[in-house]
């Protein structure tokens, strides 16, 4: 069985364990840490005596229903009166079923939960403790506070003992959060020599790049397309998910997570579908999809294609199809990661060869191998030895910060020295962004083999 990040960090745990409130024996005190991203929900279940990791569970965030990105949520927050309690009650009820879920199957109760450690970008953040985001998503996109935050948990109205505090990590800026500075501690990217890239794949991308441990950072609108949603047969990465597609011998080649028979695609597989369509033919590097005329009559691929009035896509399955649409999706998540990942080079005066280390964090970079991840135009060339994983370093991050308070102290001391870098300000990052959003690198590949 793969270790998870935060089980992984607790076999390795170090420092002195956080101080709490207790009533009851010993081996008696637990805590939850979690992750809140705007498209899924984490959470671990750990002994505070000992620092073990009892259970692990996971959801998508129920606020989906008033918004795919943060965005959309701030604009539901100002549209509606109760839209900031609509969102929170949502999240508050997610965590506590989520807590549910890991006390039944642990057999612990409620009561004996002491602490919250809770890591999560600046909005949702913001709307888990109550406060209102409007302030993030205008101008000039100030968020109402950055510093750690540590409140009791009735007063959110989470499940726990009554002596139960709720640790939210420090962030940075409006777009990059405690999220951001929990994979970064969590990664040691700050002991890395020489110049390392850190990246955070989801619906929210963050960039980090540290020159000799100076840390400078961005953040692009990916969507949720990188998590499985806003996908036409999208899911969450779960057995049956397809992870990984190929195109080969005239028939898709399908891997899925636990080896399950296919039912969905998940963030993995969608981005992994571009190549595959590509190489396949059924797609131009611009990202338009083939039609049937442009076919020979009695081509095998033919039986692939799929159209229901205007809408094109491309059979994986007889049930799951690409669409035009969620080619469109891959587009605008690739490039946005890729140009963000050249605007931070070309801001601080170094090229790719001067990278030593890239770093891939998030659940979905997990299930992606280098070679996609570079295939799918994510990733430029020339990075396939440079490339490692973390996995959910977020989330790894507030395990540490839920059972020691040197990781605390760390990441409240490192969140103030992230220099952040606004890409819109950046000069010509509109025309980097268009340019990034073409499968150009996958046509060069080609061509090249």
């Amino acid at each position: 069985m793969i270790k998870t990040g935060v089980e992984k960090a607790s076999q390795i745990l170090v420092g002195s364990m956080v101080d709490f409130e207790v009533s009851g024996d010993v081996g008696e005190h637990f805590g939850v840490a979690v992750d809140v991203g705007t498209t899924t929900v984490a959470a671990s279940l750990v002994c505070l005596d000992s620092g073990r990791v009892l259970g692990n569970a996971a959801t998508l965030n129920p606020q989906k229903a008033y918004g795919q990105d943060v965005l959309a949520r701030i604009s539901f927050v100002m549209e509606n009166e109760d839209g900031l309690i609509k969102l929170q009650e949502s999240i508050i009820e997610c965590l506590n079923a989520l807590v549910e879920q890991l006390c039944k199957e642990t057999n612990v109760s409620f009561k004996h939960i002491y602490n919250f450690a809770i890591s999560a970008n600046p909005t949702m953040m913001h709307v888990l403790l109550g406060v209102d985001p409007t302030p993030i998503g205008l101008a000039s996109y100030t968020p109402v506070f950055t510093k750690w935050q540590d409140v009791p948990a009735s007063q959110i109205g989470l499940k726990a003992t009554d002596e139960c505090r709720v640790y939210c990590l420090p962030g940075v800026s409006a777009y990059v959060g405690a999220d951001v500075v929990a994979g970064i501690y969590a990664s040691k990217l700050t002991e890395e020599m020489g110049n390392a890239m850190f990246i955070d794949i989801g619906t929210n991308g963050e960039i980090v790049l540290s020159l000799n441990g100076q840390l400078f950072a961005c953040s692009c609108a990916a969507g949720p397309a990188l998590e499985g949603a806003n996908i036409s047969c999208g899911m969450r990465a779960a057995p049956g998910a397809i992870e990984d597609i190929k195109f080969m011998n005239n028939n898709f080649v399908l891997k899925t997570i636990n080896n399950k028979p296919p039912i969905g695609i998940c963030g993995s597989g969608i981005m992994a579908a571009a190549p595959a369509l590509l190489q396949g033919g059924f797609m131009k590097a611009g990202g338009a999809l083939l039609k049937e005329k442009d076919f020979k009559e009695g081509d095998p691929r033919l039986k692939y294609l799929w159209q229901e009035g205007r809408a094109r896509g491309v059979h994986i399955t007889d049930d799951i199809i690409i669409t035009q649409q969620d080619i469109r999706q891959i587009q605008l998540a690739k490039g946005a990661i890729l140009s963000g990942f050249y605007a931070l080079l070309q801001e601080s005066g170094i090229s790719i060869d001067d990278l030593d280390k890239v770093i891939i964090a998030g659940q979905f970079g997990a299930h992606l191998p280098p070679q996609t991840l570079i295939e799918a135009g994510l990733l430029p060339m020339g990075l396939m030895d440079k490339i490692s994983y973390v996995g959910n370093s977020s989330h790894t991050g507030a395990y540490l910060a839920l059972t020691s308070k040197e990781a605390r102290q760390q990441m409240e001391r490192l969140a103030p020295n992230i220099n952040f870098k606004e890409l819109s300000t950046m000069p010509n990052y509109e025309k980097l962004f268009v340019k990034c959003l073409n499968f150009n690198q996958l046509e060069e590949r080609n061509e090249q083999s």
